[in-house]
């Protein structure tokens, strides 16, 4: 069985962008590639065949998620994710760690988005105590100490504690080909005191995650049920310094020479939307070149393309199912939303040009009568739809690198969506 490695086909006159192949046990992954989100084992209302057929390459599940339901036990017990997920192909999972200070601290109240705004004032420190809102004065479920964090469940409150070696060994137990180091995300809106202590803690916990991602793998000798991991992957963070951002990629860099360390690099953290592109950069200028990277959570069009230009190679997000099932829809025109009265006699397809199943067999009209009766079947044709259009919008990035012709299908592209 195929290990992990990494290799560079074609590159961009920037230095930055490229084409690879990522192989894992499980298939290739040709890059730049959108990485479906199936946060519980599962793209919300698609069978793995009807994922398959919109050209999705990998999924990427969630570590907090399947610790809390089903359990990452009983998951190794029934053969582990990808057999109970039904997917053959390359999977991953994150650490946890974002959802566990985001949902942890959420508790009762606000989670922490991937993308914020300025204006945004939600308490996002989970190291404060409390909270208030309004009158009421609630008690902060996740609090740090040095090994890790103790947290609550958002299904029913119950107390549960994560730490870097925790999260590794529910990792190895669902049994992804590519995992995470537990890390802390925090807010961009956090004191630059604040953002220092997080990172260094960030710090600590990769290299013991790192060493306990070996030390599983030393004392398996091939006899685990369940495959182990084939690939680890660190996480740069340091919110939106330009010094913190730099000072991360460059441990993470150190830690992982060419033949050993992390295997590759998740770019973590919430994000200004103005200035994401720039903390990318900073990263990428000094992360390994020959070692694949991950922009978590971020998935709108223009956000890939800049992704994409500035040397990311996979991506993950939440939004084309999301959206899709309140009746958003990515167009080669730009979103529109079915749920406006204009769509309700439109008996042409979501989008002229598209090849994906639904558009191919069925109409915006007919789609939002679905939506209008709150029919499940809404869900899943407008979720294979945009999950379609995001990744062949990627693989035409990944072609045009190719061809020489990335910044034409750019200017094209974003043109018209954005029009």
């Amino acid at each position: 069985m195929k290990r992990f490695s990494f290799k560079i086909r074609n590159e961009l006159p920037n230095g930055f962008g490229r084409t690879g192949t990522i192989t894992t046990p499980h298939g290739d992954i040709q890059t730049p590639a959108f990485v479906t989100v199936g946060t519980k084992g599962t793209v919300k209302s698609l069978t793995p065949e009807q994922l398959k057929e919109t050209g999705a390459q990998v999924v990427i599940a969630n570590t907090y998620h399947l610790y809390l339901e089903p359990g990452d036990e009983q998951i190794k017990k029934l053969g582990g994710l990808h057999k109970v997920m039904n997917w053959s192909g390359p999977l991953m999972t994150d650490s946890g760690g974002f959802q566990v200070f985001s949902l942890g601290v959420a508790y009762g109240n606000k989670g922490v988005s991937k993308i914020s705004k300025k204006k945004d004032g939600e308490l996002l420190l989970p190291e404060r105590n409390e909270f208030a809102e309004g009158l009421i004065t609630y008690k902060a479920p996740a609090t740090i100490d040095p090994n890790g964090v103790t947290f609550r469940s958002h299904i029913d409150g119950d107390a549960h504690y994560f730490t870097p070696e925790k999260s590794i060994e529910i990792q190895h137990n669902l049994g992804a080909d590519i995992i995470f180091a537990f890390d802390e995300c925090t807010s961009p809106h956090e004191s630059l005191h604040y953002q220092k202590e997080a990172l260094e803690r960030t710090h600590r916990w990769a290299r013991r995650s790192l060493e306990h991602h070996q030390k599983l793998l030393s004392l398996l000798h091939g006899s685990a049920s369940v495959p182990p991991p084939s690939a680890l992957f660190g996480i740069v963070q340091g919110g939106r310094d330009e010094k913190l951002r730099k000072e991360s990629a460059r441990f993470m860099a150190e830690l992982s020479p060419p033949a050993d360390g992390f295997d590759g690099f998740g770019i973590g953290g919430s994000f200004e939307k103005e200035d994401m592109d720039k903390a990318v950069q900073w990263v990428n200028e000094i992360l390994p070149k020959e070692k694949p990277r991950h922009l978590l959570g971020i998935g709108e069009p223009l956000d890939l393309f800049m992704a994409v230009e500035k040397g990311c190679d996979l991506f993950d997000c939440v939004s084309p199912t999301r959206i899709a099932r309140n009746g958003g829809i990515y167009t080669k025109d730009g979103r529109i939303n079915l749920m406006n009265e204009q769509y309700r006699d439109d008996s042409t397809p979501l989008d002229a040009d598209c090849k994906c199943y639904t558009c191919k067999n069925y109409s915006r009209g007919y789609i939002t009568h679905l939506f209008r009766a709150k029919e499940i079947l809404a869900y899943t044709l407008t979720s294979i739809h945009n999950i379609y259009f995001i990744v062949h919008m990627v693989d035409g990035m990944r072609e045009t690198i190719q061809t020489g012709d990335f910044m034409a299908y750019k200017k094209d592209f974003l043109k018209k969506y954005y029009i």
